[in-house]
């Protein structure tokens, strides 16, 4: 299939409600051979493990890339200086980002726009925001600031703003948002990093404020705290969440994406921890053995893999760094893979890098 045909197939793919999951797998193994075809690191690494077009006839042998990979070679089907977007991984000074390339965003966009609407807009047409994120115009290779960029147009009333500035977290602008809403009788949506709802809260214990937000309020939060500000258990943060704002566990929905992925999961709310994360009908999840790549049991820990169809111009398997377990309507993500599993992904890069050299 040509890259047209792809992009083509995909979004009618994305916007069935009744895809099965034989369509998923043919699919799947269009998009393999596609990438196959025209993404040579890749090509090396599928053969390397023995996986051609010709003898995987299951999705779940399409063989998983490993994340850090994005790091280390240029993985993209089409011509990197004629892409519509570049999306980098974010990291400290100094450091090799990931690189995810785009040729058109239109397939990205409506993975979003479908799979928010359902998982966190439910019935609204739109919602009043606050934005607790930098714009793409501060960080334009920022997958998350695209994201959120995109609900605000999409999903956000006119008032809707974004309340982080060149000096961070606008707290000022931010209680202010969050005075009116509560004299409102209006839902209210905050959406941001994890790290940045930390950051309020801790401003507003600091106050000595807090805030009810009318009923039909919601927050998301992403990407977790480390490096950026203190770590917060789940229970502990979702509760303040709560306590601070008025808005109820259930309505507090983490989204756990990656720049290497072009769809995202959701939860249906943190009442309890960790809760079950599950993804649209054009993505498949399975944990894995990293050491071998075989699917642990259901219900033991391993490593997430995710196959996303949506991620059609790089490689659609990938082998993460994060460890979880299947359950019944997903996944529960439990945080970066430690000991033995980090082991096995380290491994698992070696051979990728291994796999991909060109001998002089």
């Amino acid at each position: 299939m040509t890259e047209t045909a792809i992009i083509q197939a995909l979004l009618t793919f994305m916007q069935r409600d009744d895809a099965s999951e034989d369509d998923f797998n043919s699919l799947a193994l269009d998009i393999f051979a596609y990438q196959f075809s025209h993404n040579l690191p890749y090509r090396r690494f599928a053969m390397q493990r023995g996986r051609t077009p010709l003898t995987v006839k299951h999705w779940r042998n399409i063989p998983a890339l490993p994340i850090s990979a994005f790091k280390d070679l240029t993985l993209s089907c089409h011509p990197i200086d004629d892409v519509a977007a570049i999306f980098m991984t974010s990291g400290t000074t100094g450091t090799v980002k990931g690189r995810s390339y785009h040729p058109t965003l239109e397939v990205w966009q409506c993975s979003m726009r479908l799979n928010f609407r359902r998982r966190f807009m439910a019935s609204t047409d739109r919602i009043r925001m606050g934005i607790l994120f930098p714009d793409t115009t501060a960080m334009p290779n920022s997958s998350l600031a695209t994201y959120l960029e995109l609900a605000r147009q999409e999903f956000g009333t006119a008032e809707s703003e974004v309340l982080v500035d060149e000096h961070g977290l606008n707290t000022t602008r931010l209680f202010a948002a969050l005075e009116q809403a509560e004299a409102s009788a209006e839902p209210y949506a905050l959406l941001g990093a994890s790290y940045s709802f930390v950051q309020l809260l801790d401003e507003m214990q600091r106050q000595q404020r807090h805030f009810t937000l009318p009923p039909g309020s919601r927050i998301l939060d992403t990407g977790g705290f480390k490096g950026q500000s203190r770590e917060v258990g789940g229970d502990e943060f979702y509760a303040a969440l709560t306590q601070q704002l008025g808005v109820p566990r259930a309505r507090c929905i983490n989204m756990y994406g990656m720049t290497e992925l072009s769809s995202q999961f959701y939860d249906d709310g943190n009442e309890s921890s960790p809760p079950v994360k599950s993804g649209p009908h054009w993505i498949r999840t399975r944990v894995v053995n990293p050491l071998t790549g075989d699917d642990v049991p259901e219900g033991e820990i391993g490593v997430l893999v995710h196959h996303d169809l949506a991620h059609f111009n790089s490689v659609s398997a990938l082998l993460t760094e994060d460890a979880g377990v299947i359950v019944p309507g997903g996944f529960h993500l439990l945080g970066r893979v430690t000991g033995a599993d980090a082991k096995g992904c380290s491994l698992a890069m070696e051979e990728f890098l291994a796999a991909t050299q060109v001998q002089a």
